[in-house]
């Protein structure tokens, strides 16, 4: 399951992913971070049995955590299948099937959010 996870480093710089691993014993895996010197923003994938655990663990820890049921979506009536989110995805979230119909796994996306901005008929969405 992937958590989105912001925080602020006002409260002091700890390394919040590692304290919950520390705490929960859940391995975390980062799939994308942004962290500046005063804030971060990270997705990261944790097990589906885990992921109430480790938002709450986060919580307590002063991070605000969101829980992602899904990546980036496309609504199949507005895609032309032209193949433009395949070759900007850094993740291969996107390929054609035997017809060369657009196919995507979900479940890869790491929400950067280029295919989005690749698409000519806007057909891709991020969650909101």
């Amino acid at each position: 399951m992937k958590l989105l996870v912001n925080f602020s480093r006002g409260k002091g710089s700890k390394p919040i992913i590692a304290q919950v691993v520390l705490d929960t014993g859940v391995l975390i895996s980062v799939e994308r971070a942004v962290i500046d010197s005063s804030e971060g923003e990270a997705l990261i994938d944790v097990p589906d049995d885990a992921c109430h655990l480790v938002r709450d663990r986060m919580a307590s820890l002063g991070a605000t955590v969101r829980i992602l049921e899904h990546g980036v979506t496309f609504n199949e009536s507005e895609c032309v299948d032209c193949g433009a989110c395949i070759s900007i995805c850094p993740r291969e979230v996107f390929s054609f099937d035997e017809e060369f119909r657009l196919h995507l796994v979900e479940e890869r996306c790491i929400l950067c959010g280029k295919c989005v901005d690749a698409c000519p008929h806007h057909a891709l969405t991020l969650p909101v």
